[in-house]
């Protein structure tokens, strides 16, 4: 299936010109940023790159059409006109979920209904069934009005971009995959140089961080809500993933390590390591901050320290900063990268960063601070 369609790459606040940038390395056409993300041409068999090598988006999205609907008349209508027939297979499960933003039709509920009617009334007319038993595959479906503009998509992702596979135990504060590719992705770190997560957890950062050094697809071993579409081409996108199993180079990773106080984290990590297919490459030790001290004489720390949300937290946080300051005045040849949402993290660290950006963990507004 080689007819160019447009499709949405979605991604957290604040990651839209991340997400295009990597789009345009892909190779990707007509890529530009939007509020939630980013829009693209391509071929079927090239959004299935973008689910396996998208390291930031959460998610990919055919979009089958927009229209100003002001009324639940123009919006079935609208409905209607898609050729869904050619997009679902006759026994999936139609799943249809809603948002609605500054828009006349403003009952999600109802907007869901609507096109749900009225993807069952064409299926009907073009398939010559009457019953749809939905015993099949989910085809998740989303209508999103926006200022009366609706736009249908279908999601080629199904689990978010973030299920990775290798995460399976989490510690007490996960940082997302896709939010820790866009950390290393901002960081000074680049593939050949030393990287170090002082405060590593169960190791997500550190992951990351390989897999981006050995040219490994994220999404390499997981399967997509696409491969059960009807139009899925199976065999040209088994040649595609066969083609980044083969350029996964393992041997290319090094001067990847972390540490951390906490032995049940590590521990984690260690796990997380394994199911990652990157034992033997990533080395994790026990190591107090005040006593940490790295022979190189240059690399980038990277990390998630804890934020101190809670009021009994926040001294002993305070303490922790502080020691990444001595920590950074003991390798003054290294950078550090710390993301908090800490609004004294930079007083007790002991100085301004040299660069600071934006960013959601969650819902919970961070800043990423470099200190180079």
């Amino acid at each position: 299936m080689q007819t160019m369609m447009t499709y949405f790459a979605t991604a957290a606040f604040g990651l839209e010109g991340v997400v295009a940038a990597e789009l345009k390395r892909l190779g990707m056409k007509d890529v530009r940023g939007e509020m939630g993300g980013a829009r693209f041409t391509a071929t079927v068999e090239e959004a299935f790159l973008c689910n396996l090598r998208l390291r930031s988006a959460d998610r990919v999205l055919m979009v089958l059409g927009e229209q100003e609907c002001r009324s639940f008349e123009e919006l079935f209508q609208f409905v209607k006109t898609i050729p869904w027939e050619t997009l679902l297979t006759k026994d999936g499960k139609y799943h249809v979920s809603g948002k609605c933003v500054r828009s006349q039709l403003m009952s999600i509920r109802d907007c869901q209904a609507i096109t749900k009617k009225a993807i069952i009334e064409r299926m009907r007319t073009h398939s010559g069934k009457d019953v749809f038993p939905e015993t099949g595959a989910v085809h998740p479906i989303e209508v999103a009005l926006h200022t009366d503009v609706a736009r249908l998509t279908l999601d080629l992702s199904g689990d978010a971009l973030n299920r990775r596979g290798y995460r399976t135990w989490n510690g007490e504060a996960p940082l997302r995959e896709t939010l820790a590719a866009t950390l290393v992705e901002l960081s000074p770190w680049r593939p050949g140089m030393r990287l170090h997560d002082p405060c590593c957890g169960t190791g997500t950062l550190l992951i990351e961080a390989a897999f981006r050094q050995g040219h490994r697809a994220p999404g390499l071993t997981r399967k997509f809500a696409m491969e059960d579409y009807c139009f899925f081409p199976k065999e040209a996108c088994e040649a595609i993933r066969r083609q980044c199993r083969f350029d996964f180079e393992p041997e290319r990773i090094s001067g990847i390590s972390g540490s951390d106080i906490d032995a049940n984290a590590l521990d984690l990590a260690g796990r997380h390591v394994r199911q990652a297919g990157l034992e033997g490459k990533i080395e994790l030790t026990q190591t107090p901050l005040e006593q940490l001290t790295l022979p190189d004489e240059q690399g980038v720390f990277l990390c998630n320290p804890p934020y101190g949300e809670r009021l009994s937290d926040r001294k002993t946080c305070q303490k922790l900063y502080r020691e990444m300051g001595r920590l950074k005045a003991r390798h003054p040849g290294w950078s550090l990268c710390a993301i908090t949402s800490d609004p004294g993290f930079e007083r007790a660290f002991g100085r301004r960063a040299d660069k600071k950006r934006r960013l959601y963990n969650g819902r919970l507004e961070c800043e990423f601070l470099i200190y180079k």
